[in-house]
Formats: C-alpha cells, structure tokens, sequence
C-alpha cells in the first residue's frame, strides 16, 4: 500500500488494543472513555507520534450503543488532564444515530449533535483540541446526516454490502 495512507479505527475500541495500532493509526473515530484517550496518549508516545481522536457521543436512544453524554464531553474538553496528554489531538465528535426509519428521530439526534459541536468549536481551542470533524451518518442516513452538518460519514455497507 502506498506510504502516504491514512488509516482509521472505526468502532468500538478497548484500551488494551490501542498498543496494536499506535504505530500507525491516523484517526480513532470512536473514543467513549476518558482512559482511553491516557491509553492512546500513552501509545502514541511510545512511537513518538500524535494521534488524531474524535470523541463518541452517545446520541441513540438505544442501550447498544456506546458513547459520552454532551455533559462529559464538555468536563473532558475543560479538563488540565487532557491538556496534558501532548500526543492525541481532539479533532471532533462521532455519533451514531439510532437504528431506525424514524426520519423525525434521526433528523433530532443528528441536529442535538452538530448544535453541541459548533458550540464546543467556538469556546474549545487548545493544542491538543481542535475540533473540526463531525463524523455521523451510515449507508442507510448519510443524506440527512449531511444535511445536519455531518463533515465525514461511514458507509462501508453501502460500498461492501451488509455484513452476514
């Protein structure tokens, strides 16, 4: 593959797989804890490199899914801790809606997401956090995800087909 490619980490991460892929990963889409930002932190200063980091917010009404409140997002972005961690840059948010065909429901979770993003892009501006992704939208809501301000959706499905 050529040397100039930028990979991402789409999904739900553990802590203790960050150590496989600090070497190379550019952007972690999903990151739901504050540990695991100190973990990728961690791993990324091992392999001397700063890596990219949108932070999940829980925007479903589902239990399945993971995520932060709007509320936790904003301690973590306030907080010296995560001023201190000089090897992730926090680029933006990723949400994933709720699994539905409930256009109302979608259009409320996508807007409640890029509200709370273009309000944390104007007060949040630091070295390591600088927000300018907003990451929402699959195969089947990539349009009105878009609509509602999305800047990078995920539409594996629709390239790959459904998974068996």
């Amino acid at each position: 593959l050529p040397k100039d490619i930028q990979w991402h980490m789409i999904g739900h991460l553990q802590s203790n797989k960050v150590k496989y892929m600090a070497g190379f990963v550019n952007l972690i889409h999903g990151v739901d804890k504050f540990k695991t930002l100190k973990e990728i932190n961690k791993q990324a200063k091992k392999h001397n490199r700063i890596i990219n980091c949108l932070l999940q917010a829980k925007i479903a009404k589902e239990d399945t899914k993971f995520g932060l409140s709007f509320n936790e997002i904003e301690v973590i972005l306030a907080s010296e801790k995560t001023s201190e961690l000089k090897n992730i840059k926090i680029v933006g948010f990723m949400g994933m809606a709720t699994f539905t065909e409930n256009q109302k429901q979608l259009e409320e979770e996508f807007s409640a997401l890029n509200n709370f993003f273009n309000q944390q892009k104007q007060k949040t501006a630091t070295e390591n956090c600088q927000l300018n992704i907003l990451s929402m939208g699959m195969s089947g809501d990539y349009n009105l995800a878009i609509r509602n301000g999305s800047t990078m959706v995920r539409v594996g499905s629709a390239i790959f087909g459904n998974r068996n």
